[in-house]
């Protein structure tokens, strides 16, 4: 049975303001050293990372991609990849939260009303944190007043415990596709903690309940229309550097443990040079991003698109070759609870279970994919 808990609002004082990329990186780097003191008592007892993500937001990092023209530094894809990798390694949950909530941010860019995009960059400045969800498809939207009354579950969503604000999906009454900015602090609101999953156990993933929940008309725009949108992309992106980030410490515990004469450097050298290459992906598909988000055309956002899709099943394949090859080339070590070494596997294959479910990466996707690479 899972935990229902009430979304509350959080009082934070006004987040710090990244003001370059330089400092974005250094930010990153001194967060993750935090993060992974720790990182390993988090997934064995399952403690969940609300003083980290609250140091998280406080930093400024969690509002680097806001166009500067709202203020923002607006950072380039690429970069912004390497920096959920960077946090991934050090708590692979806490990737995934920060990945979820840019993605969320990017879904603003280019849908939603001029006014929603200056209330929610806003609040993303001082520091607020977003998650998406959807509301499955026994939810009920019906008209109310100046806008609609919400009644009924939302799937399982990552980052949706950690969260001062939601995007969540629905079809609205008309048959469209619409995304609804919802507030934590309402009443008929509730999050049920129901993610028992054996990896990724920290990343707030939970299920939504409404109970006839009042959506004001001007916190509700269109989904993004397309399957090449840039908010796509992003997600995408996010995730191939979630996967990164989770190669990269299972090859540090690797390096770590694999010591000796015996150690087989043959094996060890081939899972750094997929890693290399799968952070060479990432760049590229994030290079191809900015370009498709300064110039939106359909061409530039399908190169984005499949280049961000080839990207993450890159990474995604390489973090699980490099947690099997812990297993295969550490040998007993990887048995120890205090190590907690198999974390990584763990972490590994549910991220790889969630990529899977992505509806852009469905067996109809991954063929497009593949008749675009032959």
């Amino acid at each position: 049975m899972g935990t229902i808990s009430q979304l509350h609002d959080n009082v934070r004082p006004p987040a710090h303001r990244i003001e370059t990329e330089e400092e974005a990186v250094s930010t990153a780097r001194e967060l993750a050293a935090v993060f992974r003191r720790q990182a390993n008592e988090r997934d064995i007892n399952r403690l969940m990372p609300n003083g980290e993500l609250d140091i998280l937001s406080q930093s400024g990092l969690t509002a680097i991609t806001v166009p500067p023209e709202y203020q923002g530094l607006d950072i380039s894809n690429a970069l912004l990849a390497e920096i959920v990798a960077i946090i991934a390694e050090s708590d692979a949950s806490i990737g995934d939260v920060l990945a979820a909530h840019f993605r969320v941010l990017e879904g603003l860019r280019n849908q939603s009303s001029e006014a929603l995009k200056i209330a929610l960059y806003e609040r993303a400045l001082d520091g607020d944190r977003f998650a998406p969800a959807r509301f499955a498809d026994q939810a009920v939207l019906v008209a109310e007043g100046s806008g609609f009354r919400l009644t009924g579950r939302s799937d399982q969503a990552p980052a949706v415990l950690f969260s001062d604000r939601i995007a969540a999906a629905a079809v609205d009454p008309a048959g469209r596709r619409i995304v609804m900015h919802l507030q934590r602090d309402s009443e008929d609101l509730q999050a049920v903690d129901d993610w028992d999953a054996f990896g990724l156990r920290t990343n707030g993933t939970a299920t939504l309940i409404a109970g006839k929940l009042h959506v004001n008309a001007d916190s509700v725009t269109l989904a993004s229309s397309g399957d090449h949108a840039t908010e796509k992309s992003l997600g995408l992106l996010l995730q191939a550097a979630v996967g990164l980030g989770i190669a990269r410490a299972a090859f540090a515990d690797l390096l770590a443990m694999a010591r000796g004469p015996s150690a087989p450097a043959g094996k060890i050298g081939e899972r750094a040079i997929r890693i290399e290459t799968a952070t060479g992906a990432l760049e590229q598909a994030g290079r191809k991003l900015d370009i498709a988000q300064v110039s939106p055309a359909e061409a530039a956002m399908a190169e984005a698109w499949f280049s961000a899709s080839s990207a993450c099943l890159a990474a995604t394949e390489v973090a699980l070759d490099t947690a099997n090859a812990l297993f295969e080339l550490a040998r007993g070590a990887t048995g120890s609870i205090a190590l907690n070494l198999d974390r990584h596997w763990r972490n590994a294959r549910i991220h790889d279970m969630a990529i899977a479910r992505e509806p852009l990466l469905s067996a109809a996707g991954a063929h497009s994919l593949k008749v675009r690479e032959s």
